[in-house]
């Protein structure tokens, strides 16, 4: 089953899924955000949009279901301030704002400019350059300046 094919057929692009047990029962959530428009940008994820792809991902996982024994289906917004945890949640995070400790407990706010060969590159909000190795990360998240 390809989940990423199956966003897309609902206009939507995935971004992460997870299983978790919350008060002993099996919730396999899946995040989606919507693709980039024609001006660069995206939009939010509405309830219609999560309703849309679990119409089409229900049936589908009726018959070959993503994990094994009881679970819910959960589809989500990832959210305007998420974890970025994979190299692909930097890459979907372009020209966002991210908060970043690195391994050596350093701090970083910045704006994600571009992500090549494993190395994330930022502006910082001091508008200086710098280059992260992804593997020198230890936590990330976007943030919206209000």
């Amino acid at each position: 089953m390809n989940l990423e094919a199956l966003c897309k057929e609902a206009n939507l692009e995935l971004y992460d899924s997870e299983l978790v047990s919350e008060n002993g029962k099996k919730i396999y959530r899946i995040y989606v955000m919507n693709p980039l428009n024609e001006k660069g940008e995206r939009v939010g994820i509405n309830l219609d949009d999560c309703a849309r792809l679990s119409e089409i991902l229900s049936p589908i996982f009726d018959v070959e279901p993503p994990v094994s024994g009881e679970y819910f289906l959960e589809v989500s917004s990832c959210g305007l301030e998420r974890k970025l945890g994979k190299i692909e949640h930097f890459e979907k995070s372009i020209n966002e704002l991210v908060k970043i400790t690195t391994n050596e407990k350093e701090k970083i706010e910045a704006k994600i400019l571009s992500v090549e060969n494993g190395n994330i590159n930022l502006q910082t909000l001091d508008n200086e350059k710098i280059t992260l190795k992804f593997s020198d990360i230890k936590k990330a998240k976007t943030f919206v300046q209000w």
